[in-house]
């Protein structure tokens, strides 16, 4: 490998990963698994557009904002904790 590429590969290899880290941050949880709420709606026997299936997507969407809540609220709090205990590391 040419001395002048090594460098490249490195600063690539750093930029990919500080990229990847930014973005799993904001992952949405997911909430009782499974991402496709279509999907598990369905197999659940709920027919598209009746009541029962409207319903089930409400809920998922329910639990997935709590989730969000809750991993928001406990990053918030870890944050505080570290401001207020800066002899922890």
């Amino acid at each position: 490998m040419p001395l002048a590429t090594a460098p490249r590969l490195l600063a690539v290899v750093a930029l990919a990963t500080a990229l990847s880290a930014c973005s799993a941050r904001y992952q949405t949880p997911v909430a009782l698994g499974g991402d496709d709420d279509d999907a598990v709606c369905q197999s659940r026997g709920y027919v598209v557009g009746s009541q029962e299936y409207v319903a089930c997507r409400k809920d998922r969407d329910v639990q997935r904002n709590a989730a969000t809540a809750r991993a928001d609220r406990r990053q918030r709090d870890l944050g505080e904790y570290m401001l207020n205990h800066p002899e922890r590391p």
